[in-house]
């Protein structure tokens, strides 16, 4: 999906983005997944786009990014998802079988 601020002036993509509430206009997350370039960069330009939270996954690390008063800043928790076990969560992305990394992460969020 291509983001675009009300102005038109930025445009760009997120790896994946995600509306969460039914009234909002654009998306309430973006994941941007760094292979080799971008990162913490691309905050800049996700400032006109008011996204109100962005995931970053680099190296087999997921770091979360909220939008304050100032820009972006590091959070250590997912704002928009509080409940999410982000443990659990990495410990299932990093498993190679994508059946069982599944059913552990729904059994793991069910407990």
């Amino acid at each position: 999906m291509t983001l675009e601020s009300e102005s038109g002036r930025v445009k760009r993509e997120a790896d994946k983005s995600y509306e969460l509430s039914p009234d909002r206009e654009g998306p309430d997350s973006a994941i941007e997944v760094i292979v080799t370039s971008g990162g913490i960069d691309k905050l800049e330009a996700d400032k006109p786009l008011q996204i109100p939270e962005v995931w970053f996954w680099e190296k087999g690390q997921l770091s979360f990014y909220a939008l304050g008063d100032e820009g972006y800043e590091n959070i250590l928790q997912s704002q928009i998802l509080r409940n999410l076990d982000v443990a659990l969560l990495m410990r299932c992305i990093n498993l190679a079988n994508h059946t069982q990394a599944l059913a552990e992460f729904r059994q793991g969020i069910q407990s």
